[in-house]
C-alpha cells in the first residue's frame, strides 16, 4: 500500500467525516457493534493466532494480546456507551456580537486526520476507532505486530460495518508494515495529530523526528506516597491493586514511597496480601510493567513530593493519608496530569473517567491532559457572520464595537 497516498485520501474523507450529523456517525458505532459480534469467531481465531506466535511473551504482555469474549464485552459495551455521550461536535462554546450585525462563534469541531501507533492490545484498535468516529475524525492505526491477524480481523469488521453505515472509504486505514510509520510522520500534509502508545525510546523518536503535533506520554512511572497519617488497612489492597491489578498498564504503580514512621510494617503487608508474587527493587526508578516496584522510606511528605516531580513521567500519583491538609499538599504541588487521595493509580482511564473509553493518556502541561476521550479529539473554529462589514470603518472611527455576549 502507499502510505502516503492513503494519508491523503484519509484528509479528502476528514472534509466529509467533519459535515456527519450525530444520527449517522452513531449508526455506524452501532452497526460495529453489532458487526462485531456476529464476526467473533473469526476474530477468536485470529488471535489464537497471534497468542501462538507469542507464546513466550510475558505472562502480563500476554493478557495485554488476548482478545476473548470478556474483552469483546467490554468493547461493546463501550461502543454503546458511546453513542449515548453527548455529541462533541458543533458545540457553540461563544456566540459574540461585535457590533450591530457582526457576529462571533467559536464552535468545536473534529481536528481531521489522527494517527495512532499503539501496542498490542487489540481493545485498543475498537475502542480509538469509535472515538474517531464519535468525533468525526478520520484514524490511521498502526497497532503492534503481536498483535497483527487479530488486529485485521478486527479492522475489516470494523471498516465494513462503517463504510455500510454511510461513513466514507477512509474513515479508518490500517498499517501492517512497521516500515510504513517512518513514512507516515512524513505526512504532515495530511495527517493532523500523532497519538503514540508504545516504549519510551519509540516515543521519544516519534516526538524528535515528525513535524507532525504529538500527544502521549513516553513512560507510566506512576507513584504511590504512604503517609505518616496514613490508615495502613486501607493502604495495602489500594497497593496492591494499583501493582497486580494490570501491571503491564501505564497507570500501574510502580514506586511506593514511605512515610518512615510507618515503613517498617507495610512492606511485609503488602507482600503477604499479594496474590502474585511482587520483586521489590532499591534505586531503580522506571516502568517496570511487570510484578516488580521500587521502594523507598522518605523522612516527610515534602521528600515524596520532590522525588515524585523529580522521577515521574506526570502520569498519575497518588497519596494515602488520613490527612486531609497533607492530601490537599500533595495534589497542590505535585506537577502530574492525575493526583489521586486514598484510591488505585488504575483508576486513570478514560472509560473509568466516564469517557466511553481513551486513545491514550497526555502527560503534558497543555490541554488535553490525563486520559483523552472525546472532548480531546476535537478542536474549534471561529465563524464571524457580517453584513457588509470592512475594518476601514473601525480603524477610521465610523464605526465602533460593542463585544455584547449573546445567549
Amino acid at each position: 500500500m502507499d502510505y502516503k497516498k492513503a494519508a491523503a485520501h484519509a484528509k479528502t474523507d476528514s472534509f466529509l467525516m467533519a459535515t456527519l450529523d450525530e444520527a449517522t456517525r452513531n449508526r455506524a458505532l452501532e452497526e460495529i457493534a453489532e458487526a462485531l459480534e456476529k464476526n467473533k469467531e473469526d476474530i477468536f481465531s485470529a488471535n489464537r493466532e497471534d497468542l501462538a506466535a507469542g507464546a513466550d511473551l510475558a505472562g502480563p504482555l500476554a493478557a495485554r494480546l488476548k482478545f476473548d469474549e470478556h474483552k469483546l464485552e467490554d468493547v461493546v459495551r463501550g461502543i454503546h456507551d458511546l453513542t449515548r455521550l453527548p455529541d462533541p461536535l458543533f458545540r457553540v462554546q461563544m456566540k459574540r456580537e461585535l457590533d450591530e450585525g457582526l457576529v462571533l462563534t467559536r464552535t468545536t469541531c473534529p481536528i481531521g486526520v489522527i494517527g495512532v501507533v499503539f501496542e498490542s492490545r487489540p481493545d485498543a484498535l475498537v475502542q480509538i476507532s469509535g472515538l474517531c468516529i464519535k468525533s468525526g475524525n478520520c484514524v490511521i492505526l498502526k497497532g503492534g505486530s503481536e498483535a497483527k491477524h487479530t488486529n485485521k480481523a478486527l479492522f475489516d469488521v470494523i471498516h465494513a460495518a462503517g463504510v455500510k453505515a454511510g461513513l466514507p472509504s477512509c474513515f479508518a486505514v490500517l498499517v501492517e508494515d512497521r516500515a510504513a510509520v517512518e513514512e507516515l510522520l512524513s505526512c504532515d500534509e495530511s495527517i493532523d495529530l500523532i497519538i503514540p502508545r508504545g516504549g519510551n525510546a519509540f516515543v521519544r523518536h516519534i516526538m524528535e523526528t515528525s513535524k507532525i503535533p504529538v500527544m502521549g506520554h513516553a513512560d507510566g512511572i506512576c507513584h504511590i506516597y504512604v503517609d505518616k497519617a496514613a490508615d495502613l488497612a486501607k493502604a495495602v489492597p489500594i497497593i496492591v491493586d494499583s501493582k497486580t491489578q494490570y501491571p503491564a498498564a501505564c497507570n500501574a504503580m510502580e514506586t511506593l514511597l514511605i512515610h518512615k514512621d510507618v515503613a517498617d510494617d507495610l512492606v511485609a503487608r503488602v507482600l503477604e496480601a499479594s496474590p502474585v508474587e511482587i520483586q521489590v527493587r532499591q534505586d531503580e526508578y522506571k516502568e517496570f510493567l511487570d510484578y516488580i516496584m521500587t521502594v523507598r522510606r522518605v523522612d516527610s511528605l515534602e521528600e515524596a513530593v520532590d522525588h515524585i516531580n523529580r522521577y515521574g513521567s506526570h502520569h498519575t500519583d497518588c497519596i494515602i493519608t488520613e490527612d486531609e491538609a497533607a492530601c490537599r499538599r500533595f495534589m497542590d504541588t505535585v506537577d502530574s496530569a492525575g493526583v489521586y487521595c486514598n484510591c488505585s493509580t488504575r483508576f486513570a482511564d478514560g472509560f473509568r473517567y466516564g469517557f466511553g473509553a481513551e486513545v491514550g493518556i497526555s502527560t503534558g502541561k497543555m490541554p488535553p491532559r490525563g486520559p483523552v476521550g472525546l472532548e480531546g479529539l476535537v478542536t474549534y473554529k471561529y465563524r464571524l457572520k457580517g453584513n457588509g462589514h470592512i475594518v476601514a470603518d473601525y480603524a477610521q472611527g465610523r464605526r465602533s464595537f460593542h463585544f455584547r455576549d449573546l445567549k
